[in-house]
């Protein structure tokens, strides 16, 4: 009875409530639905998945790529360089510390046998004593005391003491150069890292593109690419480029310039490898270096660099031998050889070639030497 009550009690639910509440589901989700499919366009454009890039646009990013591995192989380069020069200057340190060292002991023996002498005689100088003190700096005070009384001892003394100061010195240099060459070292490591992450992302890139893709993109200009043989007579754009060797030596300012043009002349074909200087294989500063370097004039290793290596040259007082530069980094230079056109070692798959200075972003020329 009880339970019928209860039963009887219960509130009825509203004939619409289900259909209200099912009503207000299938609005929210239509409503999610709507809110999905826009959100979707928003992020592709159409709604649809969205396109693989264009050879142009693959192109494109692989040029990008190039650009920035260069920016990285000239801080390699000159991370490099630099660590090169502590390297030969701890070394240095390294040798005159030992000479200096050697004459430290030598003096050091010398005051023995004095101390040796005087005390079979009956006693030890005050002023040799100064050499077991345990206080460095109370010993160098006392050496400089005694030295302006100007006894004997007193001058051998402190020439060790000077001896001991100087041999201190050289070995503090060398400490910092070594702290200096271990940061230039990891600085080299990083950017070395860097170049080659460069490299790999652009060959990943040049995979998805066909053969033929890959070939257009080479972008060989009129004169070609200079093969292994580039030896033999007879062979046409070989009769020319020789002939625009002679001629390009021929208008260059000077002799030097003159042997540096002939020398990236020779260069055409050769492999570029980031890092080279020659004589088998270039990065672009690498080969410019080489190139003057064959007219007896030292560049030194970075675009950065080599562009403080001679006058600013303006664009209309361009000769061969100059050097031009490109990109508002100044991280790429060729060897100007006339006619708008320049030698230069492009980027990895890409050998020593003739191109015209309006390929790239013209930034600034040098003249060395």
């Amino acid at each position: 009875m009880t339970a019928t009550v209860a039963s009887h009690r219960k509130p009825r639910q509203h004939p619409l409530a289900s259909l209200t509440g099912g009503t207000r589901t299938a609005r929210t989700a239509a409503t999610l639905a709507l809110a999905g499919a826009a959100t979707a366009t928003v992020f592709d454009g159409t709604g649809q998945a969205a396109s693989p890039p264009t050879p142009a646009q693959v192109k494109g990013r692989i040029n990008a790529l190039y650009q920035e591995a260069e920016v990285a192989t000239q801080n390699y380069n000159g991370a490099k360089e630099a660590a090169g020069t502590a390297r030969q200057e701890l070394s240095r340190l390294q040798d005159e510390a030992a000479r200096r060292t050697q004459k430290l002991n030598a003096a050091r023996t010398e005051l023995g046998a004095l101390a040796a002498s005087q005390y079979r005689s009956g006693g030890v100088d005050p002023t040799v004593r100064l050499l077991l003190s345990a206080d460095p700096q109370r010993y160098l005070d006392g050496a400089a005391v005694l030295e302006r009384a100007g006894s004997h001892q007193a001058t051998a003394v402190a020439g060790y003491a000077r001896r001991l100061g100087s041999v201190r010195q050289v070995r503090q240099r060398a400490e910092e150069t070594a702290e200096r060459l271990a940061v230039t070292e990891a600085t080299l490591k990083k950017h070395r890292v860097t170049v080659v992450h460069k490299l790999d992302a652009a060959e990943q890139l040049l995979s998805r593109l066909t053969a033929e893709q890959r070939q257009r993109m080479a972008g060989r200009d009129s004169v070609g690419t200079v093969r292994a043989d580039r030896g033999a007579r007879g062979d046409g754009p070989l009769d020319g480029i020789l002939h625009g060797s002679r001629a390009a030596a021929a208008a260059a300012p000077n002799p030097r310039a003159a042997r540096a043009v002939s020398f990236a002349y020779a260069a055409l074909g050769k492999p570029y490898v980031w890092g080279a200087t020659g004589p088998s294989a270039f990065d672009c500063s690498g080969l410019t270096q080489a190139a003057w370097k064959s007219g007896g004039v030292a560049l030194p290793r970075t675009t950065y660099t080599q562009i403080s290596s001679g006058p600013r040259i303006d664009r209309s007082q361009l000769a061969p031998g100059d050097l031009v530069f490109f990109y508002s980094g100044i991280s790429h230079v060729g060897l100007y050889i006339g006619g708008g056109k320049m030698i230069h070692a492009p980027h990895p798959g890409a050998p020593v070639r003739i191109a015209p200075i309006d390929q790239m972003p013209f930034a600034a020329a040098t003249r060395p030497g």
